[in-house]
């Protein structure tokens, strides 16, 4: 789509709240609609300045009409902050290190390092046989083998796919695509309920809704096999739910009473569960039993937002809300919790999102946290050992000052020159970064969600990418076919 009709269906979105109240889902076939037409307008080569001319005309009779928008503010559902966030960027970000042996390379080092991993890494490359298929700057093998596509290319996403909106009027904090999956998709909503949606076979469809939380829902995740969905929310309890019938299988009540606020699994053993909490605290939970984990549970400087454990899980980083991230160290035989090394970002500003990746491309192969903080910046860590030290390497402008957003690595090891990495944004838009590039690192921007971008999803091939804002609208992206 072209870059004025994408700022068309912008104003559009951003002034989809007025348009029939009481009637939300006619607020997304209107925008599912004006997609569709405005993909075909960009076809027809219409002259750029006419189409700037319609954009100004256009957001000036819809500002005579409702009146000239307010500015997004954020809000709460009771002590956790609700991100309004637009899609912002979707970039690319390398390699799943399951996919290239990266766990197995790491664990035999029993000594080794980060540092010495990237060395390793790196080592690899240069000791490759003449004549091998290598990416570099200059391979004109690794261009031919990506089909000879730049990363704006490859990156290209523009066409609504399709549209979600069952959890219309309350923000969606959360998504996330099943693991190693195309089409299964799953969301958490601040009214209390969780969807599990189905993209294939056409029409996409809500395969079944998760009841039972008595608050918002903060956060979910995925176990490896996908039949398991673990649940945070502000009414205390940690819930694990069977994918298949949505049936609830166990809950967990926070041994402070205290509201829930964010989850991962371990990923070496997916009976291990990491929850954080309102009352500053870490507690490692064994799901299969519901008990605590003796000696898996620690103190952070503020309210636990966000979580991520390096792909062998042994080491995990925690972001809370006075802006610290701290590393742990796991100890893979009894679950229990060593505290490493603490990084102050920035005094007081939110550690909204982490996440963690062995390799980002395979020109840029050091261990890398990727890390949305309420600093109008995306950052890029570079991680320097084994106890989790973290090295800033990039940050990226975006619009972040309050909201609670999230920011993903894409999911697969590219043969492009440079890598990617997506975010979501306060001002509604989706953004591609290329982490190697020093200048002009936006190589797309997504633009027509009505409110703040809070999280973003690639399924596991890319084809499509999905995107929740603080309004409950779902967005399906597609690649713009060429």
């Amino acid at each position: 789509m072209a870059a004025v009709w994408q700022q068309v269906l912008a104003v559009d979105a951003r002034y989809n709240a007025y348009r029939t109240p009481t009637f939300p889902q006619f607020r997304t076939q209107y925008i599912r609609r004006r997609s569709q037409l405005l993909r075909e307008n960009a076809k027809c080569g219409f002259e750029p300045g006419l189409r700037r001319q319609y954009l100004r005309l256009r957001s000036q009779l819809l500002a005579l009409r409702y009146g000239p928008l307010s500015e997004q503010s954020s809000f709460r559902a009771s002590s956790v902050r609700s991100s309004r966030t637009t899609l912002d960027r979707m970039e690319d970000f390398e390699e799943d290190p399951r996919a290239q042996g990266a766990r197995g390379h790491r664990r035999s080092v029993s000594r080794g390092s980060y540092q010495l991993q990237a060395q390793m890494n790196r080592a690899v490359y240069d000791e490759r046989p003449p004549g091998s298929l290598v990416p570099t700057s200059v391979a004109e093998a690794s261009r031919a083998m990506a089909g000879d596509t730049t990363l704006s290319e490859n990156y290209a996403f523009a066409g609504m796919h399709h549209i979600f909106d069952q959890h219309v009027d309350s923000a969606v904090p959360r998504l996330q695509f099943a693991n190693d999956d195309k089409h299964l998709l799953a969301c958490c909503s601040l009214d209390g309920t969780l969807s599990i949606m189905t993209l294939s076979p056409s029409p996409p469809s809500v395969k079944v809704t998760l009841k039972g939380h008595g608050g918002p829902v903060t956060d979910f995740a995925w176990s490896l096999s996908n039949d398991i969905i673990v649940s945070t929310s502000l009414d205390g309890m940690l819930r694990i739910w069977n994918t298949e019938d949505g049936r609830c299988i166990r809950e967990v009540r926070d041994p402070e009473s205290s509201e829930l606020l964010c989850c991962t699994f371990q990923p070496m053993n997916n009976n291990l569960t990491v929850v954080g909490n309102s009352k500053h605290h870490l507690q490692v939970v064994n799901i299969s039993t519901g008990k605590k984990v003796k000696g898996g549970s620690s103190k952070l400087t503020g309210r636990v937002l966000s979580l991520s454990f390096d792909a062998p899980g042994k080491i995990l980083w925690a972001g809370d809300d006075r802006g610290s991230i701290f590393s742990f160290l796991f100890d893979m035989a009894t679950g229990k919790l060593t505290k490493a090394k603490r990084l102050v970002v920035n005094e007081g500003s939110s550690i909204c999102s982490i996440s963690a990746r062995s390799w980002i491309s395979r020109e840029a192969r050091d261990p890398s946290l990727l890390v949305n903080a309420c600093v109008n910046k995306l950052l890029l860590y570079r991680v320097v050992d084994n106890e989790g030290t973290l090295q800033l390497k990039r940050s990226f402008p975006i619009q972040h000052g309050s909201q609670l957003v999230h920011s993903i690595f894409c999911p697969l090891m590219s043969f492009r020159q440079g890598a990617c990495v997506v975010t979501g944004s306060e001002d509604a838009c989706v953004y591609f970064f290329d982490v190697e590039r020093n200048t002009k690192a936006i190589v797309n921007k997504l633009q027509g969600h009505g409110g703040p971008v809070l999280d973003v999803s690639f399924n596991c091939d890319e084809s499509l990418l999905a995107s929740a804002d603080s309004t409950g609208m779902v967005i399906i992206w597609r690649r713009e076919q060429k």
